[in-house]
């Protein structure tokens, strides 16, 4: 249903304004990034189209329906979008610009205010950085005495082996830094959670 043809007070605009973001769901929210849809699909089912939770096509193997939420899109990269018929460059571009500035917003707070001291808190800033490459690479977290951030970089990029990463350049970003303590980090953008053999004698070469 097009928004013009909702009640004033049901349009996302104007039940923002009037209630407050709390009071409206993601996918009205969203609708108000998003401005309009397309002939045949409405702003809110376009932008619930983006919630949906991803599938996968059957022949072809490649990524189909939606990012399973705000939080599997706050990890979508502007190609990923392509996929989303009605997202012109356009409206990719504001999506991913206001993606990035939520990211952004969230490993600021990380960054100031936690102190890096479980693996939770590494795991939930190192997805903010990392979650949406669509390359592997090779991080390093810099930690001061009290486990709070001097800094991330990516260190290397591509297929990562022995030979593809020196141990020497990472003890000398730990002295640039003065780093106490580092953590290493490696993606998997095919979302594989379970380390490969190369990873593992990656591991033991840096230890």
């Amino acid at each position: 249903m097009p928004l013009k043809d909702l009640p004033i007070d049901a349009q996302p605009r104007e039940k923002l304004l009037a209630r407050g973001p709390a009071a409206l769901s993601d996918a009205e929210l969203l609708a108000i990034l998003l401005r309009t849809g397309i002939v045949g699909k409405g702003v809110l089912q376009l932008a619930q189209e983006l919630l949906d939770e991803p599938g996968r096509d059957a022949t072809t193997g490649q990524p189909t329906g939606g990012f399973g939420g705000i939080a599997g899109l706050l990890h979508t990269s502007a190609a990923d979008l392509e996929r989303i018929k009605g997202l012109g460059p356009a409206k990719r571009a504001e999506l991913v610009a206001v993606l990035e500035l939520a990211r952004r917003a969230l490993a600021q707070q990380l960054r100031e205010r936690e102190v890096f001291d479980s693996a939770d808190t590494v795991k939930h800033y190192l997805q903010l950085h990392l979650a949406s490459k669509g390359h592997e690479v090779f991080a390093v977290l810099f930690l001061d005495s009290q486990h709070r951030l001097l800094a991330l970089e990516e260190l290397f990029r591509g297929t990562l082996t022995q030979t593809s990463v020196y141990p020497r350049e990472v003890v000398l970003r730990a002295l640039h830094h003065q780093a106490a303590a580092v953590v290493l980090a490696h993606n998997h953008p095919s979302g594989s959670v379970q380390p490969s053999r190369a990873d593992e004698q990656l591991t033991q070469t840096l230890k």
